[in-house]
């Protein structure tokens, strides 16, 4: 089986980190028994946010010196763990006020390079990453295909944005998402939630199917007598227990509201928090860190390559990250594969799938720092039972979310969008839009 997987968050040598999911998903598949190559979509227009600083008295020449220099190395094909990925350069204008027009502009360029490729490796299987825009875009070539004899199968994968806001923030963006699932044989979510939005999107039932995306999970630590796989806890000279988010900083995350449940607890107990990424919101955070008092517990590490991200968080003892809009949520299980037990938000997608599966995810409302606190200060207490719910973490992830399983159920659901695409021949009933 050929798959050709489309998405437009995807690594490259200048953001090794972005899109590491797709990346992942995609050598699980390989794993699998699937032949795989990538099209990555690339934008090389500065954002926004990069070019206002040249009008800075003085112009920050450097963000962009930087950003030209990823943008650069991001359009050169490469090969990333034995794949073959082809960058697919296009134009659009500027985000906030277009995004979900963006498969249009993604569409010809898109169009052209899935030609190619099918000319020269006919693949059986499209899969595209979001809805709206890259879903939206490999949807209009595969209805341009229509009938053709060797239309491939058509998977669309639904990840997060492309269910929150696109479809709400303008008409253009939900019909990019409606056209997209109208097109797909497959609609594959990362969560039953959002499963549950796309047919809310689409407004109809859907062939849609869940497929979890997956953690590493490391050698098992020694077992001790009584069988339990226990985790050094103390990582620290004081024996202070670490508590580590791994995740951009935004506001979504709610590291806020973790740094507020930090100055509740007893200074005497207070965890020590690693906080591993980079984002708009890092001044602000350490602003409040120090305005909170907790400034001397907090540690901000900034982004680090994937690796080393998961291997600093799998030093420390438990993972805290009450965000919002978490359809799913890699970092929570590459954690608990690492034995953290981990701290999520009450009613998103993700999170609730994970403490469903069995234990080791704790549920909070969000946006509570008190009752934040109060788990922390609970799970914390006694490291025995911290360690307890560690290895069962360990053990939830073991039986439901390994890439290997994620490859496996991917496969899975490219070999039912064969059988229903449609037949040699068929007219094209897919949507105009």
């Amino acid at each position: 089986m050929r798959v050709a997987v489309v998405a437009e968050w995807y690594p490259s040598p200048g953001d090794p980190v972005l899109g590491i999911w797709a990346h992942r998903q995609a050598v699980a598949a390989r794993d699998a028994g699937a032949e795989v190559r990538v099209l990555a979509l690339r934008r090389p227009i500065p954002p926004l946010a990069v070019a206002r600083q040249l009008f800075h008295v003085p112009p920050a020449i450097e963000p962009l010196g930087r950003w030209i220099e990823g943008a650069r190395t991001s359009l050169r094909p490469l090969r990333l763990d034995g794949l073959s990925v082809v960058p697919v350069a296009y134009l659009a204008p500027p985000r906030p006020i277009s995004y979900g027009s963006w498969g249009y502009w993604m569409a010809p360029p898109l169009g052209r390079a899935l030609d190619r490729l099918h000319r020269e490796w006919r693949f059986d299987v499209l899969h595209a990453h979001n809805l709206a825009p890259a879903g939206h875009a490999a949807a209009r070539w595969v209805r341009r295909r229509g009938g053709a004899s060797d239309r491939p199968a058509f998977v669309v994968s639904a990840h997060g944005p492309d269910m929150i806001h696109v479809p709400v923030r303008s008409s253009v963006g939900r019909r990019a998402c409606v056209a997209a699932m109208a097109a797909a044989d497959l609609v594959v979510a990362n969560s039953g939630w959002a499963a549950r939005r796309c047919e809310e999107i689409a407004g109809r039932s859907l062939p849609v199917r869940v497929v979890h995306l997956g953690a590493d999970l490391p050698s098992a630590p020694h077992s001790s007598s009584n069988g339990v796989c226990p985790r050094r806890l103390t990582a620290a000279p004081s024996g202070t227990v670490r508590m580590v988010t791994v995740a951009h900083l935004v506001a979504r995350k709610r590291h806020s509201v973790v740094l507020r449940a930090l100055a509740l607890l007893d200074p005497a107990r207070r965890p020590e928090y690693l906080v591993i990424g980079d984002g708009p919101c890092r001044s602000e955070l350490e602003r409040l860190a120090s305005e909170l008092g907790v400034g001397d517990r907090v540690r901000f590490l900034g982004q680090l390559p994937n690796p080393e991200a998961v291997a600093r968080a799998a030093a420390c003892d438990l993972f805290v990250m009450p965000g919002v809009e978490e359809p799913f949520g890699v970092a929570f299980v590459e954690a608990m594969a690492a034995g953290l037990p981990a701290i999520g938000s009450r009613g998103e997608g993700g999170p609730e799938d994970i403490a469903a599966a069995g234990p080791g995810m704790v549920l909070v409302a969000p946006g509570d720092a008190r009752e934040l606190a109060s788990a922390i200060e609970r799970m914390t207490a006694d490291r025995s039972e911290l360690t307890r719910l560690g290895a069962a973490a360990r053990e939830t992830v073991a039986a439901s979310f390994t890439w290997e399983r994620c490859g496996a159920q991917t496969v899975a659901a490219y070999r039912a969008a064969l059988a229903k695409a449609p037949p040699p021949g068929a007219a094209d009933n897919f949507s105009k839009t």
